[in-house]
């Protein structure tokens, strides 16, 4: 049976309704998360609810790590989004609700086994805050093969919202240079997957992003959703940067 595997939602209400309903269409029942459900956008509650309603299981982002505990090494726009989605789970005047969604950000996982491999927030080595780029199988060998000796075969990462997959040549490969936007599992080749960014993209595309994994191979999608609504909910919002609103209308 087919997955889909989303990440990196970033409290972007607009896009995860658009990526859940183009899941739906496609005839996929199962959703996996892989972390940073909440931070910047400006719709965490109803963000974290439908991936409770939605999603098998979900991990725990650097953002959602944030939200619980503490923003560190964050910069000022971040950091007061941190505690500006706190403020949101603690005003919830609905005491039951109010619990649930704590106790379920508390419970996230920090290493899930599933998909044949893997499955982390941001790198089998430090699995909350460690970025694995695409510069990095260049810039970065040593790095990239530590990373590679932590798994066996597969690895699912999200975090720094570009889509890809990286092989232990090592080498990195958009969708673009994929069949068909979709990698084909090797027996006798490592890879580590990032399915990119549902809420806030940085590969300079604007569309939503996720990933399906099926038996052989992983298909990578990409949806239009209603970007300038998100931009408008940010610019009225005091507390939150304009910038982030502003990024997600150039995928950056």
């Amino acid at each position: 049976m087919p997955t889909a595997v989303i990440s990196d939602i970033h409290a972007n209400l607009e896009a995860l309704h658009t990526v859940l309903a183009d899941i739906e269409s496609r005839k996929v029942d199962d959703i996996v998360c892989l972390g940073d459900i909440v931070g910047y956008g400006p719709n965490p509650c109803e963000c974290i609810d439908l991936v409770m309603q939605r999603c098998k299981w979900a991990l725990m982002g650097n953002h959602d790590f944030a939200v619980l505990y503490e923003p560190t090494s964050f910069n000022t726009s971040a950091e007061a989004s941190a505690f500006w989605t706190r403020r949101q789970f603690e005003i919830e005047k609905d005491a039951a609700l109010r619990r649930k969604r704590w106790e379920y950000l508390g419970s996230l996982e920090i290493r899930h086994t599933a998909l044949g491999g893997l499955c982390v927030h941001a790198s089998p080595r430090r699995p909350i805050n460690e970025y694995i780029f695409p510069d990095d199988v260049i810039t970065a060998p040593t790095k990239m093969a530590q990373i590679f000796d932590r798994f066996e075969s597969r690895c699912f990462v999200g975090h720094t919202h570009v889509t890809g997959v990286f092989t232990n040549e090592p080498d990195f490969y958009p969708p673009s240079d994929l069949d068909n936007g979709a990698y084909k599992f090797n027996a006798t080749e490592k890879c580590i997957i990032n399915p990119g960014s549902v809420g806030q993209p940085r590969d300079r595309d604007p569309r939503a992003s996720y990933a399906i994994v099926h038996e052989d191979r992983v298909e990578f999608v990409r949806v239009e959703y209603d970007v300038a609504a998100v931009v408008a909910k940010i610019k009225g919002n005091p507390e939150l940067n304009d910038f982030l609103g502003m990024r997600l209308v150039d995928g950056r």
